[in-house]
């Protein structure tokens, strides 16, 4: 599911450009996935499954699935209660080319 767009410039009463990475909405799939879409147009899925089974780090607790399920967009990330966050711009370089993203 790999869909793009030509970036824009968005401007409104003297706010300047939107990153082409930021994102406007996640929604939470089954197995740990999440579906993402970018300022930009660009969308895709971003599977977390294998990461969240390793060691994780900070990330260790959305291995509940409740809590995965809460992700939304906040500020241009995709995020979590606890101040859990990812990085978007590596997740719109990595969905540009193959419209999935599985972490690492």
């Amino acid at each position: 599911m790999r869909t793009t767009a030509n970036t824009q410039t968005h401007r409104a009463s003297g706010i300047g450009h939107v990153t082409p990475w930021n994102v406007t909405s996640v929604l939470p799939l089954a197995n740990f996935r999440l579906e993402v879409t970018f300022a930009d147009g660009t969308r895709g899925i971003v599977d977390m499954a294998r990461f969240l089974a390793r060691e994780c780090g900070v990330f260790k607790p959305l291995r509940e699935a409740m809590l995965f399920n809460q992700a939304y967009a906040d500020n241009g990330a995709v995020t979590w209660p606890g101040e859990l966050d990812l990085a978007p711009d590596r997740m719109h370089e990595e969905l540009s080319k193959a419209g999935v993203y599985v972490v690492q």
